[in-house]
């Protein structure tokens, strides 16, 4: 894995440690945060065979942690209990069994007490480490280990969302902030021309990235243009009532399939008042009025192909996403590329050229997955502040719904 990140120069410094360790703090402290308006029943429950229990996120980032770097780097090195090795490993084959994902839901032992003192653990001792560590690979394993923790807090969201979806008294997980898929933008969108031919993509510079990002190369675009904004609410819900969700020649064959099998006719959130026919959301805040001019979430790959093809329009490539994204700060018409949804692509989920995965079990981080998915490109609300860049690659299959996942048009 080629991960890239300022630490891992060969001038690092004892203040090089010092700074992780106090964004170790924060990154952790950050998860408790999520997770402190959350029942012990909240945390415990799955709603879905993708979705997981807040109390499995605790647990799992905590053990990536434990495995990857106390197993490794600690002198006289004792798990917290044994049995974990097993029951918060996700899918990497080469640590040992997994629990089936599909039942994290039925783990209810150990209680939430419990992984809420095996996170004190280890945190502990990861302090004592990281005051004394100055080695390349274990400030580089560290960086990981709170990327993928910052995935994880997404995560929480995304998953207790659905959750809490599930329940007919539609609760809310918090007052009006912000958190949801919100801050829309009603001007109109405009199209922004590229003239295409050969760019640069992929991950540049020191900072931290994914293996999946490199390594950075060249490709060539055709002429294209990509609009301003994403589409909202509001031009959705103009799809839905021309009858968008029972016309054919807008789907993929395989996406018409499966929105008959489960007679679909919204996003996933979408409901109708049962006094007065409105439409409604469920978000973070609860039942809410449809926003119109938010950015439309939660929708799959397929809904967003069929909306673009209505719109005479398609779906960008994530090289034609980037290759504007990395102008967006001298255009200011360009908005909303970061921090309202993941934007679907066209372009499938597979390695760039030269792509190596790292040896061991990390490297089963990404690769291991370029298959059967489509790319997302920038952020969304849910995301944590500074995890986001421009070469970040999202991924998830084509009828992934429950993600902060909506559209921006391309045309040419």
């Amino acid at each position: 894995m080629e991960m890239r990140h300022a630490s891992q120069e060969s001038d690092i410094l004892p203040p090089a440690s010092s700074m992780l360790a106090a964004r170790y703090a924060r990154v952790r402290a950050h998860t408790l945060a999520l997770v402190a308006p959350l029942s012990a029943e909240d945390c415990g429950a799955q709603s879905m065979p993708d979705a997981s229990p807040a109390k499995w996120h605790l647990a799992h980032t905590t053990w990536f942690f434990e495995t990857f770097l106390l197993e490794r780097f600690e002198s006289r090195f004792k798990p917290f209990d044994p049995a974990f090795r097993v029951l918060f490993n996700s899918y990497y084959n080469g640590v040992g069994a997994k629990h089936p994902r599909a039942q994290r839901g039925l783990l209810t032992r150990p209680d939430l007490a419990s992984v809420l003192r095996y996170r004190a653990d280890v945190d502990a001792r990861m302090k004592r480490l990281l005051e004394t560590q100055g080695d390349a690979q274990w400030l580089a394993l560290v960086e990981l280990g709170l990327q993928h923790e910052q995935q994880h807090q997404e995560l929480i969201l995304t998953d207790l969302k659905h959750l809490l979806s599930c329940n007919p008294l539609w609760p809310a997980y918090q007052a009006p902030s912000g958190k949801d898929a919100d801050n829309g933008e009603s001007q109109a969108s405009a199209w922004i021309a590229h003239e295409g031919g050969l760019v640069q993509i992929g991950h540049a510079g020191t900072g931290f990235c994914f293996d999946n990002e490199t390594p950075r190369h060249t490709v060539y675009l055709q002429p294209f243009e990509l609009a301003s904004r994403l589409v909202t609410n509001a031009e959705y819900l103009a799809f839905v009532n021309a009858g968008g969700y029972a016309n054919p020649a807008l789907w993929l064959a395989e996406g018409w399939d499966w929105i008959c099998a489960h007679r679909m006719e919204s996003p996933l959130y979408w409901r109708r008042a049962e006094q007065g026919g409105e439409w409604q959301e469920f978000t973070l805040e609860g039942l809410q009025a449809l926003r119109a001019e938010q950015p439309i979430a939660h929708i799959s790959y397929f809904e967003a192909d069929a909306f673009a093809r209505w719109k005479d329009a398609r779906l960008p490539t994530e090289a034609e996403w980037e290759a504007v994204a990395q102008s967006s700060a001298d255009d200011h018409r360009l908005t909303q590329m970061f921090g309202h949804v993941w934007q679907w692509t066209s372009s499938s989920y597979a390695a760039y050229p030269g792509f190596q995965p790292a040896e061991g079990a990390v490297g089963e981080y990404n690769g291991k997955f370029m298959v059967n998915q489509y790319v997302l490109r920038g952020s969304s609300c849910a995301t944590p502040d500074g995890h986001a860049r421009t070469s970040y690659r999202n991924f998830f299959p084509t009828t992934a719904r429950w993600q902060f996942s909506g559209l921006r048009l391309a045309r040419g």
